[in-house]
C-alpha cells in the first residue's frame, strides 16, 4: 500500500491519508486477528458468532419494516 503526498501536502495529513486507506483495507482488523493462533475451534466459533448477531439484527429489521408498514 503506498500514499504518495500532493504537492504541499503536510506529513500529518498525509499520515491521516494512509491510516484510512489501511482501515478500509482491511489491513488494521487482519493485523490484530493474526497476532496470536486462532484454532480452528475458535475461528468456528467466532463465525458462528457473527452469524448470529447477523440473525437478530436481520430479524429486528424485518421486524421494523412490519411495523412502518402498518402490519
Amino acid at each position: 500500500m503506498k500514499a504518495t503526498p500532493k504537492p504541499r501536502e503536510r506529513i500529518d495529513s498525509l499520515l491521516r491519508r494512509f491510516k484510512k486507506m489501511c482501515e478500509k483495507d482491511g489491513l488494521v482488523k487482519d493485523i490484530k486477528r493474526n497476532m496470536h493462533y486462532e484454532s480452528p475451534s475458535e475461528k468456528r466459533r467466532r463465525t458462528n458468532v457473527k452469524r448470529e448477531r447477523q440473525a437478530v439484527k436481520d430479524r429486528l429489521a424485518l421486524r421494523a419494516q412490519g411495523r412502518q408498514r402498518g402490519g
